[in-house]
């Protein structure tokens, strides 16, 4: 992290956090922020569901949530860029606050509720948006919608011509019965909606699904088994979790989704059963707690072909996606491996 950016953090964690969140977009959108470019070397080249990225390093869903700051972000230091999510029409989301920072545990909670300026906002960024770096879409559903599994394929259908690749997102906690959606008909009917959307696209993209880590063995060979047959393209694991055990700060007991640090260990476990249970079918991506070269480099090795990062900026800033690829090279270089996919899955076992 540079002085500039410790002097920037410091002055954002005196705000209140979504205002703090909204400020830093605007840096990116000046040109405040670092931009050295991905972090690249013939070991970090990563080929993900056919898309080349410079380095595994990605930017997660959520945090430009409406494509604007594309620009900025593609020379950041990031191998690959989610946006996002997006619904068909614009919603406000939840009730504020619904952003908390936990400083103590390196985390955040948030309840946000797919607050977006919806699809055609967004589908016109997106257009406009510069080479570089590929650039996809979280996919989500009006709160208010009748008809939410078909609210995916119309956004994939408005926005789907001007990404590289779209997730699916069936697994935020903050729109209520949202995760019914993993269940296994459910899902599978989801799927056939949208993937019959993407066999229409000018380019057939490639597709994800974001799940959450709250699920049982059985809930997660039931997704694998879906998947599979679906004709998805990988999974990301995991979305944000429930779960409040071992936390400090003082905001730990709100609602909503957790991510951070507290998140790493749950989501790489899953990651790792899901590498089992698809054996290597399926590339997957890890996402959760990352905010070092050492814990991108556990969650490849852990079964995840690529990884994503976003919470942890919050408190390293955002030259972290440069400072972890470089790390991620040196270690790899280190355990002799000529390429990111040569170690992907070496440490699976552990963490079954």
């Amino acid at each position: 992290m540079t002085f500039a950016e410790r002097l920037a953090l410091a002055a954002l964690h005196k705000l209140d956090p979504e205002r703090a969140h909204s400020l830093s977009l605007l840096a990116l959108r000046l040109g405040l922020a670092p931009e050295p470019g991905p972090y690249a070397t013939p070991r970090l080249v990563t080929s993900l569901a056919g898309m080349s990225l410079p380095n595994p390093i990605g930017l997660a869903a959520g945090y430009d949530k409406n494509a604007e700051a594309l620009s900025a972000l593609m020379t950041s230091g990031f191998g690959w860029l989610e946006v996002g999510a997006a619904t068909p029409l614009p919603q406000p989301g939840n009730a504020k606050p619904r952003l908390f920072r936990l400083t103590k545990d390196h985390a955040a909670i948030n309840r946000f509720g797919f607050n977006n300026q919806g699809m055609e906002t967004i589908a016109e960024r997106l257009a406009a948006k510069p080479n570089g770096v590929p650039v996809g879409l979280n996919l989500g559903a009006n709160k208010t919608s009748d008809d939410r599994a078909g609210d995916f394929a119309r956004v994939l259908a408005r926005c789907g011509p001007h990404v590289d690749f779209a997730t699916v997102n069936v697994s935020s906690p903050n729109t209520e019965k949202l995760r019914d959606l993993q269940g296994p008909a459910a899902l599978a009917g989801l799927l056939d909606g949208v993937m019959d959307v993407r066999d229409e696209l000018p380019i057939q993209i490639p597709i994800f699904l974001k799940i959450a880590p709250d699920l049982t063995g059985d809930e997660l060979a039931q997704i694998a088994e879906v998947a599979l047959a679906s004709g998805l393209s990988g999974i990301i694991a995991t979305n944000t979790t429930l779960s409040r055990n071992g936390l400090q700060s003082r905001h730990k007991d709100e609602a909503g989704g957790l991510s951070g640090a507290p998140l790493f260990e749950k989501s790489t476990r899953v990651l790792a059963q899901l590498s089992q249970l698809t054996d290597g079918a399926l590339p997957l991506i890890g996402v959760g707690g990352i905010a070092t070269a050492e814990q991108a480099y556990a969650k490849i090795r852990a079964g995840a072909s690529a990884v994503q990062l976003y919470t942890a900026m919050v408190y390293h800033g955002i030259s972290l996606a440069s400072d972890i690829a470089s790390g991620l090279d040196a270690l790899l270089e280190r355990d002799g491996f000529a390429s990111v996919a040569d170690a992907v899955g070496t440490d699976r076992d552990s963490w079954l």
